[in-house]
């Protein structure tokens, strides 16, 4: 299982994500550019002692990422791109995780491109109240990745 961030807009929720991520043992793909400093120094500032405890891989864009992937498909480690948007008509209780598959949330200010839908293998959402927009992007992390673990047995050992 693995969590990825598509142009994240918010240092912030990056950083409770990391935290989150750090704390479950779930690496991170943080796909560029971001909307503000991806510097050690400014990660650190928002994910506080965390940061040296998560599995971080940053990607310039998109299509590296997408190129990254590739190869680990070829490998064994490869996993499906599935894609949470307010968007998607997949409620995320009724999606089947695999241990292998990659999350990835949008940007907080504009969510994912169409070409980006386009190359998930599926899309997901939260349930919500309707005429109500999206939730945070950290909460929605967790909401997902905690059902992931559960359903693929992930959680870590206490």
């Amino acid at each position: 299982m693995r969590l990825a961030l598509y142009q994240p807009d918010i240092a912030q929720n990056t950083g409770t994500i990391l935290r989150l991520c750090a704390c479950l043992g779930v690496p991170v793909d943080v796909i560029g550019p971001t909307g503000f400093d991806m510097s050690d120094r400014a990660l650190k500032r928002s994910a506080l002692d965390y940061l040296d405890h998560v599995d971080l891989k940053r990607h310039i864009s998109f299509s590296e990422f997408m190129d990254r992937r590739a190869l680990s498909e070829r490998r064994a480690d490869g996993g499906r791109l599935i894609l949470l948007s307010a968007h998607a008509e997949t409620p995320h209780i009724h999606f089947a995780f695999e241990p292998n598959d990659i999350l990835m949330l949008g940007r907080e200010s504009a969510g994912c491109p169409e070409s980006v839908h386009a190359q998930a293998d599926a899309r997901i959402t939260i349930p919500m109240r309707p005429g109500l927009r999206s939730l945070n992007v950290a909460v929605t992390a967790a909401i997902v990745l905690g059902e992931a673990l559960r359903q693929t047995n992930q959680f870590p050992s206490p």
